[in-house]
């Protein structure tokens, strides 16, 4: 197996003297959905914060592609491979779909005279966006306004955002928060047909979608990790099962 593309080790970040996330270490694969879930409040969100770089660790390191990047700013984690989601949808609802996909793609198309060009002209931005479209399954809905887009488009275009910035690693904070059956499945599909792409970490409190699309799951509990294993070893654990997941799991 080759080395992971990001991973995390003996992560803390203590604000004053609560420590939300406390000696998490985490792997993430290519062609793998790692999961991580647990109450409100366990440090998941944290967690995927400094996986980011939009909070810097107290202590512990990250590395990407092989490459520490402890500390680092959002940007420059970015522009190294990574690419992320957010509890609250983080788009341009004035703007269309397709531009949205974009502004996104073009962030990855430096050119020194950039600014004296049409941003519709750059063909590299326009293949990237048309593939991240696609493969969000938004072809249909390209010229719509975002802002008028249902909420499971607006989640599904959120991500067709982070693909054309063509990330290694992809961080879904609560992906399907809000959405309804049809919607869900529609996300679940989505992710499945971008996994093999990708190493992923997927933070969400929809069990049945997490057991469908985990290969691995962590359990955080008060900012630290009580299991980890396959979905099977987690859903059997006795710990897991009083903590968070209750008897139906």
């Amino acid at each position: 197996m080759t080395d992971a593309l990001l991973s995390a080790r003996n992560i803390v970040k203590k604000f004053g003297g609560l420590a939300a996330v406390n000696d998490v270490s985490v792997d993430l694969w290519q062609g793998r959905i790692h999961a991580v879930i647990g109450p409100n409040g366990a440090g998941k969100s944290t967690l995927t914060n400094l996986l980011s770089g939009d909070i810097a660790p107290t202590t512990g390191t990250v590395t990407l592609a092989g490459q520490d990047v402890t500390g680092w700013n959002p940007e420059k984690i970015s522009r190294a491979g990574l690419g992320r989601s957010y509890q609250k949808t983080n788009i341009f609802l004035p703007f269309t779909v397709w531009e949205n996909v974009r502004l996104a793609a073009q962030s990855r198309t430096p050119h020194p005279a950039a600014w004296l060009r049409r941003a519709t002209s750059i063909k590299e931005s326009n293949a990237r966006a048309e593939q991240a479209i696609e493969l969000a399954g938004l072809q249909n809905r390209r010229s719509a306004i975002a802002g008028t887009v249902s909420h499971g488009e607006q989640r599904q275009l959120e991500v067709a955002m982070s693909l054309a910035t063509d990330p290694k690693v992809l961080l879904l904070d609560e992906p399907l928060a809000g959405m309804g059956t049809a919607e869900a499945e529609r996300m679940v599909q989505l992710l499945l047909r971008i996994k093999p792409g990708h190493a992923m970490m997927l933070v969400e409190h929809d069990m049945d979608a997490v057991f469908a699309l985990a290969d691995r799951l962590t359990v955080m509990v008060n900012g630290q990790v009580i299991a980890s294993g396959t979905p099977a070893e987690v859903r059997a654990d006795a710990t897991v099962q009083s903590a968070y997941l209750g008897e139906e799991h």
